[in-house]
């Protein structure tokens, strides 16, 4: 299965025609800009002054012209000969490196002639080496080949244009004070007053989205590679929504146990048909007469009303603590402090075990814990 985006064929193959173009636009402004670069570039270098670079240019210049004359004499004459001894790209020599052609004298341009020698290594045949065509997948891209002649012709025009540039060199500006004087008048004006820099924050907004963007072509690509992930990425979905739909139900079921309590008033025998507040006050009483064990049962059954006034389970007075305690789930928080305080309840009130002050301290610590707090 293809990730790609809609329509995603076409406008790859419109890319692809576009840049096609564009490369055959900059072949076809230059046309030793794609036969140069299968000549190799260890003819090495040579440090030449100016006069002497624009004589080299001169010498050039003659060894084109010897070349075209030597082509069109052998081929007006009919002649069998394969190669041009005057075509022979070695006469070129090294390329030059030029001191004082910049602005700068200090500094030095380096010149290349690897251009001229493909064209004279393509004229040194006499059919010429054709170029190899990068557009024989293109339809419709019938160029017709460039004749010898007209490169040659081409390579003395670009060596007069050289020489040319040498007598006028460009003067380099190096003082733009002007231009600044000019620009802040610009942005001086009321319509660029509330344009401002991009902020760290935009900066680094853009950055993430970038970020997003090529994880996004990566993964699209892959897919397109490899059409499984997709079969993957749907099971693997699959489980993750029947694994949180499991377990939404089971904590509805879970909830409804301790819930399901019917809209009536407790009855009489209830711990919550009493106040737990009542039974707080009863707490604090007996624990003020000394009376611990009687304090805890107190404290107990105010934790109990308490948690029944909230509806977690139907009032019934015939539960017994531990029956209580198993209606609340196991992964309620207040479990564990409601099993410590039934503990402590049934350690001094059914087992007879004595009370001490800590005993209730730690009891009233608990039965806060479940909201059972004076106010």
């Amino acid at each position: 299965m293809n990730l790609g985006w809609p329509g995603s064929d076409w406008r790859h193959a419109a890319a692809h025609l576009v840049a096609a173009v564009a490369v055959f636009a900059l072949g076809a402004s230059d046309p030793f800009a794609v036969r140069s670069q299968e000549i190799p570039t260890d003819a090495g270098w040579r440090d030449v002054t100016v006069a002497q670079y624009q004589q080299h240019l001169k010498d050039l210049d003659a060894i084109v012209a010897a070349c075209q004359n030597q082509r069109s004499q052998q081929s007006g004459a009919g002649a069998a000969q394969t190669k041009f001894p005057a075509c022979d790209p070695a006469q070129i020599g090294p390329d030059s490196r030029v001191q004082g052609l910049s602005a700068a004298a200090s500094q030095t341009r380096e010149v290349r002639y690897d251009w001229l020698r493909s064209v004279l290594e393509r004229a040194e045949n006499k059919t010429g080496a054709t170029q190899k065509s990068i557009f024989g997948a293109i339809p419709r891209a019938n160029k017709k080949p460039v004749s010898m002649d007209a490169l040659l012709a081409a390579a003395r025009q670009r060596l007069k244009d050289d020489a040319a540039q040498v007598e006028n060199p460009v003067a380099a500006t190096t003082n733009y004070s002007d231009e600044r004087k000019s620009l802040n008048s610009i942005l001086a004006q009321r319509a660029y007053r509330g344009v401002i820099e991009e902020s760290a924050m935009g900066r680094l907004r853009e950055w993430f989205y970038n970020l997003l963007d090529k994880l996004f072509s990566g993964l699209v690509r892959f897919g397109s590679n490899a059409p499984w992930i997709v079969w993957l990425l749907r099971i693997l979905l699959l489980v993750a929504v029947c694994t949180a739909l499991v377990w939404f139900l089971l904590r509805i079921e879970r909830r409804s146990r301790i819930r399901l309590i019917p809209d009536v008033e407790p009855g009489p025998g209830a711990p919550s048909a009493r106040e737990w507040r009542l039974w707080l006050r009863d707490a604090q009483t007996m624990a003020a007469q000394g009376q611990w064990r009687e304090a805890i049962h107190f404290l107990y059954w105010a934790s109990i009303s308490r948690l029944e006034a909230k509806r977690l389970w139907p009032a019934d007075r015939a539960r017994t603590p531990r029956e209580y305690l198993a209606l609340l789930a196991g992964t309620d928080p207040r479990k564990p402090n409601l099993s410590a305080l039934t503990r402590s309840f049934e350690r001094t009130w059914y087992g007879g075990r004595t009370a001490q002050a800590s005993d209730f301290n730690a009891a009233l610590e608990q039965a806060a814990a479940l909201g059972v707090a004076a106010e």
